[in-house]
């Protein structure tokens, strides 16, 4: 049987101590084969081949949590774009100079852009709007009560927070009753300790049966239960007390990394102004089907990925991609859900299902991302395995060696013990890694840097070499005119004629030379007898004048070119530019030279890279004059002439020579090295194969956001190392000062749920970060 995957939304999880019940308590189920927990997008993930899933949620229910299955996306795999085919030319018979950077770059290095920038194909929705089975009290609608509940609305009507509350009524009762009838104890602590302790008790034992008997829940219930037993009833329900504030604190702190995340798909918004049949009305978003026209009018969001059909603006990306300047808008562009129309109504055709647009697949990368274990976050989780029976076995002796071997009294180091139980618990610990991780990937999905994986995260601060791709990735992908040089009359007349003649023409430079003419303003008069000549360039007669645009050899055939002309051309060939040569009436009237230029922010971003101590270099099928010219300009090593295998090749001769390599790319030629790579990032404008492939995206686009990835890696694993400081330094101060007869119960639990706070709230500076 073929094994089948469904995610859960988990409620009320909010600590490392309730993942790893739930996972090892799923993983006893048999057909199981995997399991995937994430604390901060309370999601679960199982891998099953025919498994009882009513059992599944059976045993997660029983534990104390709200489990809920998640819808999965039903999108279809887009196939792949097929690359360029491999010629200069286009069916229209365009030929272009040796400098052509769409020669060879077209045919391999560009893959040209999906329609969404995250390829992130059949894996489950994850919608924070998912209504859970049960009901604000916590209890499921098969009648088991949830001691853990949910802390996604106020914290102060929550389940959890009732509970506290109570507990601490009932703790500040005893008190008062105390003075007025001391007699009466320690009869009304204990029923003030049973109040928080019964639930408590009850999710130790849930655990210990599926397969976790050293949980925090049995540590409390074993050191409360013996505090009452040595005559420390008053002390033992305080503990219980400070440990349900702790457990509601943890949850406060797990709520807000959630949310982080959860806060992008309140970008969409609710409805949407769809047109039917010449007239518009609205519709909720989620209704919204792969072909639905609506209306955006100025300064709404756009409900839904789509192709603009009419109108023309500026649309405010900033919120889905990062990019701080309004994006220009017309009929034909893509357009993403959440991103705001700013000056112009826009017609929209939606291309995308509303559970598989931008946003969703964002949060849904995240919280995939947020499930896959890092190398420290492992460690850490075999760590604890022995870390906990290990303090057990050391309450143990602490309570059991003293009074035997030297006499001493028997209640001061049973308490000893109970204290070193407490202090014990590994939460902080286990939750030092993952909550810097989650909170890592959701600042970098803040900034449109996608990262697959804490894993990857992990890896990237080890980056010392990153190889880029150029059309797509160091350049904007598609050509634009740099020069127009007229030999006679004047350049926008020259621009005129050329535009004429290509006019039609979806060729590149054709639509390179249409542009510059369009942002020129120019007239651009209409063309008698168009033809093309296979190979060689294009021809027609414009306002009685016989004109032929092609490469400068193809126009040399036909018009001898002056040694000045020809040392220009050469001069802009070796500036790495294609060059066209217009004739008129059989005479040379003036070339026209284009080149795919930089990305704006390329060379900053290379700088900032190279500052870092980060080797770059150029991996392109270019050729060589085109890339080195390019290379000059930004300041980076090249390597050009280069088939898909040979980037992989070169990707691998780095690694062997101990090279850690990132390789970004955008094109289908970039997959194989992208996957060869130790961490992959696609630009956010490639194709869904280089998306697919890579371990990382840069949504927006620009070089400079690769060495923020690098950085927040940086970050995020100088946070853990804080984190994993904070917690055991907690641990070993208590430690000492509880054998040392120094701190007692309660402190012991504040070392314990303190901690935890503390490491969770270090985690969520992360967010800050700008």
């Amino acid at each position: 049987m073929s094994a089948m995957k469904i995610r859960y939304r988990i409620d009320g999880m909010d600590c490392a101590s309730c993942a790893t019940k739930i996972d090892t308590a799923v993983r006893r189920v048999a057909g199981v084969a995997d399991v995937a927990v994430s604390v901060t997008a309370g999601t679960l993930t199982v891998d099953h081949e025919g498994a009882d899933l009513a059992l599944v949620e059976k045993r997660v229910a029983g534990l104390g949590y709200g489990i809920v299955p998640l819808p999965t996306a039903s999108r279809p795999a887009a196939a792949a774009p097929a690359p360029a085919p491999d010629t200069d030319h286009d069916p229209a018979g365009h030929a272009h100079g040796p400098g052509c950077s769409h020669d060879a770059d077209h045919a391999q290095d560009h893959g040209h852009a999906s329609a969404a920038p995250v390829g992130v194909r059949a894996a489950p929705a994850a919608r924070a709007t998912d209504r859970h089975d049960h009901d604000r009290d916590g209890h499921d609608r098969d009648g088991h009560d949830h001691a853990h509940l949910s802390i996604d609305g106020p914290w102060w009507k929550s389940g959890k927070a009732r509970l506290t509350l109570v507990c601490g009524a009932a703790l500040a009762g005893a008190y008062a009753i105390g003075h007025v009838a001391p007699w009466l104890d320690p009869w009304i602590f204990i029923a003030a300790l049973l109040i928080g302790l019964v639930p408590i008790a009850r999710r130790a034992v849930m655990a210990a049966l599926s397969g976790t008997p050293f949980s925090i829940e049995m540590l409390m219930t074993i050191a409360a239960v013996g505090a009452v037993v040595i005559g420390a009833s008053e002390e033992a329900a305080a503990v219980v007390f400070l440990f349900l504030v702790g457990e509601l604190l943890e949850g406060v702190a797990a709520g807000r990394a959630r949310d982080s995340i959860r806060a992008l798909t309140s970008l969409v918004p609710k409805t949407a102004r769809r047109i039917e049949n010449g007239t518009t009305r609205e519709v909720p978003a989620e209704s919204l089907t792969v072909g639905a026209v609506i209306l955006v009018r100025p300064g709404e969001r756009i409900p839904a990925d789509g192709e603009v059909l009419e109108g023309s603006g500026a649309v405010n990306e900033a919120p889905v991609t990062g990019e701080s300047v309004p994006v220009a808008k017309r009929q034909g562009d893509i357009v993403y859900a959440g991103t705001v129309n700013v000056d112009a109504a826009l017609t929209i055709r939606a291309t995308t299902e509303p559970s598989d647009n931008t946003i969703a697949r964002v949060v849904r990368l995240v919280e995939e991302a947020q499930e896959s274990k890092a190398p420290t976050e492992r460690f850490i989780d075999r760590f604890s395995h022995w870390y906990t029976p290990f303090v057990v076995g050391l309450a143990a002796l602490v309570a059991v060696v003293p009074p035997l071997l030297f006499g001493v009294g028997w209640d001061a180091w049973i308490y000893k013990g109970l204290a070193i139980l407490l202090i014990g618990c590994p939460c902080a610990l286990v939750i030092s890694t993952p909550a810097a991780i989650a909170a890592g990937l959701a600042s970098g999905a803040r900034r449109g840097l996608l990262i697959k994986g804490g894993a990857v995260l992990e890896v990237l601060r080890n980056i010392d070499t990153v190889a880029l791709d150029k059309t797509g990735t160091l350049t904007a992908g598609k050509p634009k005119v740099t020069d127009a040089i007229a030999f006679t009359g004047d350049d926008d007349a020259l621009l005129a004629r050329a535009a004429a003649l290509e006019a039609g023409s979806t060729h590149p430079l054709a639509t390179a030379i249409l542009a510059e003419a369009a942002t020129r303003g120019l007239f651009v008069p209409g063309v008698g007898s168009a033809g093309a000549v296979s190979g060689e360039g294009v021809t027609g007669t414009v306002e009685g004048v016989a004109l032929f645009l092609g490469s400068p050899r193809a126009a040399g055939a036909r018009a001898p070119l002056t040694p000045d002309q020809m040392a220009v051309i050469e001069q802009l060939n070796d500036a790495g530019k294609t060059v066209s040569v217009l004739l008129a009436d059989g005479a040379a009237e003036g070339l026209i030279a284009m080149r795919d230029e930089p990305r704006p922010d390329a060379a900053a971003g290379l700088a900032a890279l190279t500052a870092a101590g980060i080797r770059t270099l150029m991996l392109t099928g270019d050729n060589e004059r085109t890339a080195r010219a390019i290379g000059a300009d930004l300041g980076i090593e090249v390597r050009a002439g280069l088939m898909p295998a040979d980037k992989q090749r070169i990707v691998n001769e780095l690694q062997r020579a101990g090279r850690k390599v990132a390789k970004v790319g955008d094109g289908i030629n970039d997959a194989p090295a992208l996957a060869s790579a130790d961490v992959g990032i696609a630009m956010g404008g490639g194709t869904d194969v280089a998306l697919e492939t890579a371990d990382a995206a840069v949504l927006h686009g620009r070089v400079g956001d690769v060495a923020a990835m690098i950085d927040l890696s940086k970050a995020t694993m100088g946070n853990i190392h804080q984190n994993i400081a904070i917690a055991l330094g907690l641990k070993a101060v208590f430690l000492v000062t509880t054998i040392a007869g120094v701190t007692g119960l309660w402190p012991a639990i504040l070392a314990d749920t303190g901690a935890t706070v503390l490491v969770t709230a270090n985690a969520l500076r992360l967010l800050r970060r700008r």
